[in-house]
């Protein structure tokens, strides 16, 4: 299998698919090779992984010399794999490359350009289908997808599975790039706020999750000492109130249709402190969550978080964690209580 990440992230990537029972083979700018281990060792379900953005689950590896050398072999794997097989809606044809190495960008445009000239020769209608976009959300996709890890070096596959990150549009409104974050983590939980939903924003400021919450027609309690910018200050549909975090509590009876929350502080201490009482105690129906692992081992962080026993595995359902493409040393936890 072949596992995409975002760039600097790779030595991440590359522990936590050896602690999840895989033998990584090979790694390079963004992405990491492996393979099961031999014997009886059952890696955990791929939607469980944090780190890999998009998995080819049983890549085929071509090498060439030049642009046309390179497509042509890409359509000759593509059209044998076709056989058999019904082509009737839209299919996503994604060519992509290794991060940081200069001039690959073009490389990769070129050999997609001759592709699809190859391929409209052959299967017109079958080419006019294609579309360039990974869909949104996580899962399996089928298409042909297309990674180049060098000028002469392609991984190509039908089947992926996708972590559900992508990068997302900025909002001039928005106060901050964490809006970003809160945008991405809707994609990968699958749902986002809705009108008359109320959302708990713990540590807002300046205000871009309450923002993109407000701006949906949810009803937001943004809690932070520090002052609202933007779109999110004066907003009509946030009350913000001037309060530690750690301190705020619900009214008596009061559950939250989302918990928010992104702070600067130990992760430890959030989760134990902070987390820990708002699902425990059922304060909140879903969640978005992020852990800063900056100062702290980000595998043991991750063991921590999915410990049998733990807070989450107790109190939450459909939990995915992800680092996600906006994120930096940190990662985001989407889910619902239980």
């Amino acid at each position: 299998m072949l596992f995409l990440c975002q760039h600097g992230y790779e030595s991440l990537l590359e522990r936590e698919l050896i602690a999840d029972g895989l033998t990584v083979v090979e790694t390079g700018p963004g992405w990491a090779g492996a393979e099961p281990v031999p014997g009886d060792a059952v890696p955990q379900s791929i939607d469980e992984l944090c780190f890999p953005h998009l998995t080819f689950l049983a890549p085929r590896e071509i090498r060439g010399e030049s642009v046309n050398a390179l497509a042509q072999q890409l359509a000759d794997f593509f059209l044998e794999s076709l056989r058999g097989e019904r082509v009737e809606a839209a299919w996503p044809c994604v060519f992509m490359e290794a991060a940081e190495i200069p001039g690959l960008g073009r490389r990769t445009a070129g050999v997609e350009k001759a592709f699809h000239e190859l391929l409209a020769k052959k299967l017109r209608r079958i080419a006019k289908l294609a579309e360039p976009e990974i869909p949104r959300g996580p899962g399996a996709a089928r298409g042909f997808f297309v990674f180049f890890a060098d000028f002469g070096r392609v991984f190509a596959g039908r089947e992926v599975w996708r972590g559900g990150q992508r990068r997302m549009a900025d909002d001039p409104l928005a106060p901050s790039r964490s809006y970003l974050k809160v945008e991405e983590a809707y994609v990968v939980l699958g749902r986002e706020p809705a009108a008359g939903e109320t959302v708990c924003d713990l540590g807002a400021a300046p205000g871009g999750w309450s923002y993109s919450a407000a701006k949906r027609g949810a009803r937001v309690v943004a809690i932070d000492n520090g002052p609202l910018k933007g779109g999110a200050f004066g907003h009509e549909r946030i009350d913000h109130r001037r309060e530690d975090a750690f301190k705020f509590r619900p009214a008596e009876g009061e559950v939250f249709d989302w918990l928010f929350c992104d702070l600067v502080e130990e992760p430890h201490h959030v989760l134990e402190n902070l987390i820990a009482p708002w699902l425990q105690r059922g304060w909140c129906r879903r969640f978005v969550i992020i852990f800063k692992f900056g100062r702290t081992d980000a595998l043991a962080l991750l063991r921590t978080v999915r410990e049998p026993g733990g807070v989450f595995a107790t109190h939450a359902k459909n939990l995915r964690i992800r680092h996600l493409y906006h994120d930096r040393e940190e990662f985001t936890l989407v889910g619902e209580v239980k």
